[in-house]
């Protein structure tokens, strides 16, 4: 900090040093004596000195003030030092009108941001009831195709009900009710909603001791555990699916489909990626395992996946915490 009041007060003390020289140097011309302009010296250095010490614990006060304004730079702007000149109180004048400027900007922009909530979630319930009209239809109709239908109709309510999540997670007032959950429970909830796609895409299902109770939002671990049965079933073309408690408390989703590519593994949290696998599938959306990382950290869970192209992929569920 010593270096940097230096170089801001290089100008006047600058102009002090060159003063300095100046009466030397008529001293010198005139002959006069260095006794009395040394002693001068001496005395107007001791009281330069002592302003500047003053003025440094100024210097410093007014730093330490604005690195905290800076640390607490979410709220609002306030508590300026007091301005010592012309200069500064016009950059202060400046910040607080860029300040309000600003916020007028971030309201404007929270605004529109929830008249477009409100819209797309008004259209998401909207676009539920021909979905389930339609498939009141096509229940009526027993055969292969409307079987086929039916799955793709489900899709269909998935995405929709995906845009929804993304939509309540984007709002800080995420509704998470905790409770202690039994574990089977929540998993059969979740396998029931797939039911149809297990047998039409004749994936065997594998359940296994899952006699546990965590502490959780039900509703929201449905959703997850539903997302990562959809990614299972999406990528596996025959075999198994299984799902199994590992350890205590840690819920293991695990299937026999083609697997993840090694490269892709480290981003396939990121919004949007779909990786290998994705570009194969034009279906990919690359938000599901996005959304379910999300989740589960406002849970305070855990998550975490092993693959190996060919082999398959295990999604581990930590539940230990929450």
């Amino acid at each position: 900090m010593g270096l940097s009041y230096v170089k801001d007060k290089r100008k006047p003390l600058f102009f002090s040093g060159l003063c300095s020289l100046i009466m030397a140097a008529v001293y010198g011309l005139y002959g006069v004596s260095w006794e009395p302009f040394l002693y001068g010296w001496v005395l107007c250095l001791a009281a330069g000195a002592a302003v500047m010490a003053v003025d440094f614990s100024g210097y410093r006060r007014r730093h330490e003030n604005m690195l905290r304004m800076r640390r607490e730079a979410a709220g609002r702007i306030y508590e300026f030092p007091r301005p010592r000149s012309l200069e500064e109180r016009d950059y202060i004048e400046l910040l607080e009108r860029v300040w309000e400027e600003r916020e007028d900007f971030q309201m404007a922009i929270r605004q529109e941001r929830k008249e477009t909530i409100d819209y797309f979630t008004l259209w998401m319930h909207q676009v539920k009831t021909p979905i389930a009209a339609m498939r009141l239809m096509l229940q009526e109709q027993d055969t292969g195709r409307s079987q086929k239908l039916q799955a793709e109709l489900f899709k269909t309510e998935q995405y929709v009900e995906m845009a929804l999540t993304y939509l309540k997670l984007g709002d800080s007032g995420t509704d998470y009710v905790f409770q202690k959950l039994s574990v089977e429970d929540v998993v059969r909830q979740a396998v029931r909603n797939y039911a149809s796609l297990f047998v039409l895409k004749k994936i065997k299902l594998e359940l296994g001791k899952l006699d546990c109770e965590v502490v959780s939002d039900e509703k929201w671990l449905v959703f997850v555990i539903g997302q990562l049965l959809s990614n299972a079933l999406k990528y596996t073309r025959e075999g198994s699916i299984s799902i199994y408690m590992q350890a205590e408390k840690t819920l293991v989703v695990q299937d026999t489909g083609i697997g993840i590519a090694p490269q892709d593994l480290p981003r396939i949290w990121e919004k949007g990626f779909t990786g290998y696998n994705g570009r194969r599938n034009v279906h990919a959306t690359g938000i599901g395992l996005y959304l379910c990382r999300r989740i589960l950290k406002g849970l305070s869970h855990n998550i975490s996946i092993e693959s190996q192209p060919g082999e398959g992929t295990k999604v581990i569920i930590d539940l230990n915490s929450g």
